[in-house]
C-alpha cells in the first residue's frame, strides 16, 4: 500500500466521520428538540434562583445574588422570552402538541 493511497484513505474516512459529525450536531431533526429542552432547562433554572425578577419574592435571593455575574446574558434574554407570553404559549403549545 502506497503512501498516497493511505492519506486518500485517511481523508476518505475523515470526510465520513465529519460529516456524521455535523448532522448529528446541526442538520439532524432531534437537534431542535435537545435545544429547545436545554432551554426549558435554562429556564427553571433561572426562575428558581430569581424569581424576585417576576415580583415572587424569594428568601434565597440573598445567595442566588453571587451567580448574577455569571448568567447576565442569560437572564435578559430568559426575562424577554418570559416577558414575551405569546411566545412562550406558542413555545409551549409545540412542545405538548396542542
Amino acid at each position: 500500500m502506497t503512501l498516497a493511497s493511505r492519506i486518500e484513505r485517511y481523508w476518505k474516512e475523515l470526510r465520513t466521520v465529519l460529516g456524521g459529525l455535523y448532522h448529528g450536531m446541526v442538520e439532524h431533526p432531534a437537534y431542535e428538540l435537545i435545544e429547545k429542552e436545554a432551554e426549558d432547562v435554562d429556564d427553571a433554572f433561572l426562575l428558581a434562583c430569581f424569581p424576585d425578577v417576576f415580583g415572587i419574592p424569594s428568601p434565597i435571593a440573598y445567595y442566588t445574588a453571587e451567580l448574577l455575574p455569571y448568567l447576565d446574558g442569560e437572564l435578559e434574554a430568559f426575562e424577554r422570552r418570559l416577558w414575551d407570553r405569546a411566545s412562550l404559549l406558542e413555545r409551549k403549545g409545540q412542545q405538548y402538541h396542542f
